[in-house]
C-alpha cells in the first residue's frame, strides 16, 4: 500500500468517527435549545477539531439559529455545515515552496 492509499485510508477513519459522533448528537435530537448545541460543541472537541475552533463554530451556529430561526434537524444540519466550510476557507492553505530545500511537515492527533 502506497503513502497516498495509507494516508487516504487514515483520513477516511477519521471523517467516519466524526460522522459518527456528530449523528449520535442528532439522534438523541428533540428540539433546537442549548442542550444540543453543547452536545455538538462537545462532540466537535471530542471530533479533534479543537476548542477554540469547536467555540467558534458553535457561537456562530447559535447565532445563526436565532436569526434564520431554525427548529428542525435538518436546518441545524445545514447551518453546521456552512459554519464548518466558512471556517475552513478561512484558512490560507497555499504552500510556498520558494526555499531550497523546502520542508513539509505533517502532525497529526497522535504527534
Amino acid at each position: 500500500m502506497g503513502f497516498f492509499e495509507k494516508l487516504k485510508q487514515g483520513l477516511s477513519k477519521t471523517k467516519n468517527s466524526f460522522d459518527e459522533k456528530i449523528n449520535n448528537v442528532f439522534s438523541n435530537f428533540r428540539k433546537v435549545d442549548e442542550e444540543l448545541l453543547e452536545e455538538l460543541e462537545e462532540a466537535l472537541i471530542m471530533s479533534d477539531v479543537g476548542v477554540e475552533t469547536s467555540t467558534k463554530i458553535i457561537a456562530n451556529l447559535r447565532n445563526r439559529v436565532k436569526k434564520e430561526k431554525i427548529e428542525d434537524e435538518q436546518g441545524v444540519r445545514e447551518a453546521l455545515r456552512t459554519e464548518i466550510k466558512e471556517i475552513l476557507d478561512e484558512v490560507d492553505n497555499s504552500l510556498n515552496l520558494q526555499t531550497t530545500p523546502s520542508v513539509i511537515l505533517v502532525v497529526g492527533v497522535n504527534g
